[in-house]
């Protein structure tokens, strides 16, 4: 690492985890309160008693500062798991992903707009948001690749991770059909593990 290199980093050090948590917590209120458009690096400052100059050494601009804060606050939903088997991945994975939406839903319909008019934002967002969910999905497939139980050239393992997720998105446009771990049970049974599995394949009841 370069002297400007080890320079810098030890700068944005100086914020302790207790702060940075303050930090992250004033950005999430405010984007609770106002959406996107209401964060700034001002109001996060005022808000915190922090120096603006400081949150611009150690995040560098604001899509990067909201999307930490993100991250910081959710877990990912599909990391660890691995019961063994693709179907039983898949079952957790939805189990999991229905009965703890409502925890990330408020903040990401906060930014969910200013996603599409924001470039800068989405690519963040696509960094440290979406791209560890995929890739545990990912993972999930990759293993049942190599256990033998799907085929490794089935062509609907590229679009698992989009249609998972997009499910989780879409849901709460369509709250009477998507309002339950039942139906993704029934969306990873019926739309999933047929399009994956061997022909000839039939969820257990």
């Amino acid at each position: 690492m370069s002297t400007q290199a080890a320079t810098a980093a030890a700068r944005r050090s100086k914020i302790t985890p207790e702060r940075e948590t303050e930090l992250y917590e004033a950005v999430l209120c405010l984007l609770r309160e106002g959406g996107y458009d209401a964060v700034t690096m001002e109001g996060v400052a005022a808000r915190t008693k922090c120096g603006k100059a400081t949150l611009y050494r150690q995040w560098g601009t604001k899509p990067k500062l909201v999307t930490s804060a993100l991250a910081k606050q959710r877990c990912t939903f599909f990391a660890g798991i691995d019961t063994g088997t693709l179907a039983g991945d898949l079952r957790e994975a939805a189990h999991l992903a229905a009965t703890r939406r409502d925890h990330d839903a408020e903040l990401m319909e906060a930014v969910s707009q200013a996603y599409v008019q924001y470039p800068d934002l989405r690519e963040a967002l696509r960094e440290t948001v979406i791209s560890p969910e995929v890739a545990a999905i990912d993972a999930i497939l990759r293993r049942a690749v190599e256990r033998g139980e799907i085929d490794g050239e089935n062509p609907a393992i590229g679009f698992v991770a989009p249609c998972f997720l997009g499910m989780l998105r879409i849901e709460r446009l369509f709250e009477e059909r998507f309002a339950d771990a039942s139906t993704m049970r029934v969306f990873v049974d019926s739309v999933l593990l047929p399009a994956l599995m061997p022909a000839g394949w039939t969820a257990e009841v």
